[in-house]
């Protein structure tokens, strides 16, 4: 029967053989664990706002339908309809921004969202993974083709997204992209003195967003001096993990959720400290961890520039999502709202990291090696 399986030809066979398995089964915990924690957290948050206990629980579950249906959908693509995909995706995405500047309501001194009835958008979610893979494309055009400016229109796709999220503003995601776009800088090739200058220009502008956006001012001086202002949510969610121990209190069981705000959002990995313990907690870090790990094995082999460059984007994101929202969580980094991917509620999230993963499942499929830009 394996042996038949293995000679269907089929759209559906040919991505089960190829597809990683163990990642594909990785990303699945991730989802379950996901609909457990939000079932923890988020009761305390609908109380707070009159909704039904479940009401957030309810709509990750219906944000989980699409977001499943574009990771597999994603995931089916060859690497030509990806980018080509993605272009387009960047595209809407440049305009839905805009258009959430303008027009979108501020909520916390930002806008950042587009309002529908019956919910809301926030675009710059999905610029950060279709940025990784357009950006990994141009690269990767430039080393194929003399003389296409791929570099450069990597450098201003760069600084369109960046200076749309300087206006929301979103130091935060402006952080991540950034990283995203010098990981891939300095895998492609580029003499280290132009590295250095980058390393450079990054550290003035950590500097300058320090000195010329007050939220930043307040949240790094409270993180260097606890005392220099108010850090009830961070207090909170070191009592949650002390609360909690090795074991946790239990599923259902922990009271510091109770009183930490966005528990099912910027602070989900406190509640899965609190109910389910430290053990938990690491057996979460350790699944992201293999996620990029076991990614980065499969690829280690490929020739292919814009695949290397293209997963790894993708992979920088995922990791250092994942790292500002555990370090701000336990108060070893400045304190960032910033969502667990594919854990933390929040549709536009689940949403681009369903876009995300979908990639990285594509580009990291047993194929023959085949360049994605050859008859662009």
């Amino acid at each position: 029967m394996k042996t038949t399986a293995r000679t269907d030809k089929s759209i559906l066979s040919n991505w089960w053989w190829s597809i990683d398995r163990l990642t594909l089964a990785a990303l699945a915990v991730l989802v379950i664990c996901g609909i457990v924690l939000v079932t923890a957290a988020s009761p305390a948050v609908a109380e707070h706002y009159g909704l039904s206990p479940f009401y957030f629980v309810h709509r990750q579950i219906l944000f989980l339908i699409p977001t499943l249906a574009i990771m597999f959908g994603v995931s089916l693509m060859e690497q030509k309809t990806l980018w080509r995909t993605a272009s387009v995706a960047l595209a809407v995405t440049l305009v839905l921004m805009v258009a959430a500047i303008l027009f979108g309501p501020q909520v916390k001194g930002a806008t950042r969202w587009i309002s529908f009835p019956g919910g809301s958008i926030q675009p710059s979610e999905f610029s950060k993974p279709c940025f990784a893979i357009i950006s990994a494309w141009l690269i990767a055009r430039a080393r194929q083709k003399q003389g296409f400016p791929g570099h450069q229109l990597a450098i201003a796709a760069y600084l369109i997204i960046l200076c749309l999220l300087l206006m929301e503003p979103d130091l935060g995601m402006s952080f991540v992209l950034s990283c995203i776009w010098g990981a891939q800088m300095f895998l492609s090739g580029l003499p280290m003195l132009f590295i250095a200058g980058l390393v450079g220009l990054g550290a003035l502008g950590l500097f300058g967003a320090y000195m010329f956006f007050p939220h930043v001012t307040s949240r790094v001086d409270r993180f260097l001096d606890p005392a220099a202002g108010d850090n009830y949510q961070v207090q909170k969610s070191l009592d949650a993990f002390s609360n909690g121990g090795l074991f946790g209190t239990g599923p259902g069981h922990g009271l510091v959720k109770l009183t930490l705000p966005d528990a099912h959002e910027d602070f989900i990995f406190a509640v899965a400290g609190e109910e389910f313990g430290m053990i938990a907690a690491v057996l979460l870090i350790l699944l992201y961890c293999f996620i990029i790990i076991r990614s980065v094995t499969r690829i280690y082999r490929n020739e292919d520039l814009f695949v290397i460059l293209a997963t790894t984007g993708l992979l920088v994101q995922f990791g250092l999502q994942s790292l500002v929202h555990m370090g701000s969580s336990l108060q070893l980094l400045p304190a960032k709202g910033m969502t667990l991917p594919l854990i933390s509620y929040g549709g536009s999230s689940l949403l681009s990291f369903g876009l995300a993963m979908g990639a990285l499942l594509s580009l990291t499929r047993k194929r023959k090696s085949t360049l994605p830009h050859d008859d662009a």
